[in-house]
């Protein structure tokens, strides 16, 4: 099996997928603050669109801890 700088595709995808998806959630999460701050959404609305739009970013965070936890 080949590697690719040392590394094997194996940990490449692990990388990508923790530290990458991690690297766009906060880029989603900014994302979500820029829309509520243009559309004036005040403070309940702000509220519920993190809420809303983050429920599946919260899904996967909560995913990766469970790995961890229980070495699957």
């Amino acid at each position: 099996m080949g590697t690719v700088f040392g590394f094997t595709e194996e940990q490449i995808a692990h990388f990508g997928t923790t530290w990458g998806v991690g690297g766009l959630i906060l880029f989603m999460l900014f994302i979500i603050g820029e829309i509520a701050w243009r559309s004036k959404a005040g403070k309940r609305g702000t509220f519920v669109l993190f809420l809303v739009l983050s429920v599946g970013m919260f899904g996967f965070v909560v995913k990766e801890i469970l790995q961890a936890v229980l070495k699957v």
